[in-house]
């Protein structure tokens, strides 16, 4: 018995005995061209073991006819009209914006509140890319604010702006009294500031804010006094001016448009993954105990085997193009590089966090949630449980003449859970949270430290499997069958070729999640 991997080229040769020459595939030669189409059937093996790839065969299978294939990802720009304050012109009183950097102070206006009709200049920059409105997202390092094609296109004259401010308690200290915001109105066209990416626009106070004496409105992300910008994922929605509607004269003639680009291309590459079975066919004849046919055996173990590196490579894989070796990307990677990232630290994990986490995470005006998987580790699996289980078991209001939380309680449970299910095979918990039910699933190939991910949200809308299927030949997971025979031995041997070419396609970076 052999169970060697052996390379089955496109010429049908294989190796001699001695190593002195190759010798052709004899009797089995027409078996080996043959393919053996075995579709969705190999990830009905083992299904708990990869139910990553569980999902991906049974609810994700969209075929490609191209080893390297495009996909559009399509983001609204309705709520994507936003900027900071970078800056401000307090002397502008009339006129276009200054397109000149230095005119913008970078500090607070010396003119107090904010009364209403006063006129000053702004600095306004974003954080998204127009071409595709792809957004920053949570737990990245960059906010990208002022980069490379994120100035605001979508201000127009006549718009209305909700700025956040905030009253400080003298012309000195930076201490805040509380938070406002205030009105104002684009009066200008805006232009372009220098070489930046930013914009400039005249406007006027609608709504002002009220202070007490000599008090002081800062705008909210400024340092007082200093100008200077600090922003934080965690405080950059706090610090966001957004469209705030329009106004226009009677008898005004029509105002100005803009037009957003919201498709942004991406690419993914389809890997094909090998995994050989091979066996003498005495080997195979003769009847064994405990399991009398130990090719059976091998087999099952080997599409297991090939499911398994197939699970590993959809979670880690990093895209790749190596010569004529092409990696797929793996869902972990991907969001590691592009989506959103949480801390997942259990020994200091509170629920409220978790769930502040959620409601980041589940923002609806970036992503809805209804199809996301969450993928556990063992030992978050086991948290969540503990977590929403907590309740039923601890916590109430305990009534008058009570003994115990436990009798008589009253209460509500947050975060509880709700049921368990199948899906696709797979077992999954619900636990019911303030911001919608949680499928949770529990995945072994995240257990360690070395995972780089101790749970993993995946919206499965904006994921799919991809196997290569063209011009009537199927890539997906085929059997190629051969028999190869030994010169001088009379010894021959069955030779099987599990193979899958599919990729994984990963889209909308800001609608998954990865917890540390």
């Amino acid at each position: 018995m052999a169970d060697n991997p052996l390379v089955l080229t496109t010429s049908n040769v294989a190796p001699s005995s001695d190593g002195s020459s190759p010798k052709t595939l004899g009797a089995g030669i027409g078996d080996l061209r043959r393919r053996y189409a075995f579709g969705n059937r190999v990830s009905e093996l083992a299904i708990d073991q990869t139910p990553f790839f569980r999902f991906l065969s049974m609810a994700s299978k969209k075929p490609t006819d191209d080893p390297e294939f495009k996909s559009l990802e399509e983001r609204s720009s309705w709520h994507k009209r936003y900027a900071y304050v970078m800056a401000h012109d307090a002397d502008k009183v009339s006129g276009s914006a200054s397109t000149t950097d230095g005119d913008y102070v970078g500090t607070q206006l010396a003119e107090a509140k904010f009364a209403q009709d006063q006129l000053f200049g702004l600095k306004l920059s974003s954080d998204f890319l127009s071409e595709g409105n792809v957004q920053s997202v949570l737990g990245q390092t960059a906010t990208a604010i002022d980069a490379s094609g994120t100035k605001p296109a979508w201000l127009l004259a006549g718009q209305l702006l909700k700025i956040p401010v905030y009253i400080a308690t003298t012309a000195t200290n930076s201490t805040k009294i509380n938070d406002d915001y205030i009105i104002v109105k684009v009066e200008s066209a805006p232009v372009d500031i220098g070489s930046t990416n930013a914009v400039g626009v005249v406007v006027k106070v609608i709504k002002g804010v009220a202070g007490a004496g000599d008090y002081v409105p800062a705008f909210a992300g400024q340092v007082y006094g200093s100008g200077a910008w600090s922003l934080t994922a965690s405080a950059s929605e706090a610090n966001k001016v957004y469209a705030n509607g329009s106004a226009h004269a009677e008898g005004s003639t029509f105002p100005d448009s803009w037009k957003d680009q919201p498709y942004k291309d991406v690419y993914g590459l389809t890997q094909i993954f090998k995994t050989t079975c091979q066996m003498t066919n005495t080997a195979r004849a003769t009847q064994l105990k405990i399991v009398p046919d130990e090719w059976a055996r091998i087999w099952k173990q080997k599409l297991i085997e090939h499911k398994y590196d197939m699970e590993q490579a959809f979670l880690f894989n990093r895209k790749h193009v190596d010569g004529t070796t092409r990696y797929t990307q793996g869902i972990i990677d991907y969001i590691l590089q592009s989506g959103n990232i949480f801390s997942m630290t259990l020994a200091t994990k509170s629920q409220d966090s978790f769930l502040d986490d959620m409601s980041n995470f589940l923002d609806p005006r970036y992503n809805n949630g209804n199809a996301t998987v969450f993928f556990a580790s063992t030992e978050v699996y086991n948290w969540l449980h503990k977590l929403s289980g907590y309740f039923a078991n601890n916590v109430g209001m305990v009534k008058p003449g009570a003994t115990s939380p436990g009798v008589d309680g009253l209460g509500r449970a947050d975060m509880a859970i709700t049921g368990k299910k199948k899906m696709f095979g797979l077992s999954i918990t619900t636990i019911s949270t303030p911001y919608g039910d949680m499928n949770v699933t529990r995945n072994i190939h995240l257990d360690g430290a070395a995972s780089g991910a101790k749970m993993v949200a995946v919206n499965m809308k904006h994921v799919a499997y991809r196997p290569l299927v063209g011009n009537g030949v199927n890539r997906d997971t085929s059997i190629h069958v051969g028999v190869q025979s030994l010169e001088n031995t009379g010894v021959d041997r069955r030779i099987d070729l599990i193979q899958t070419e599919a990729g994984l396609e990963c889209l909308m970076p800001e609608a998954h999640a990865v917890w540390k």
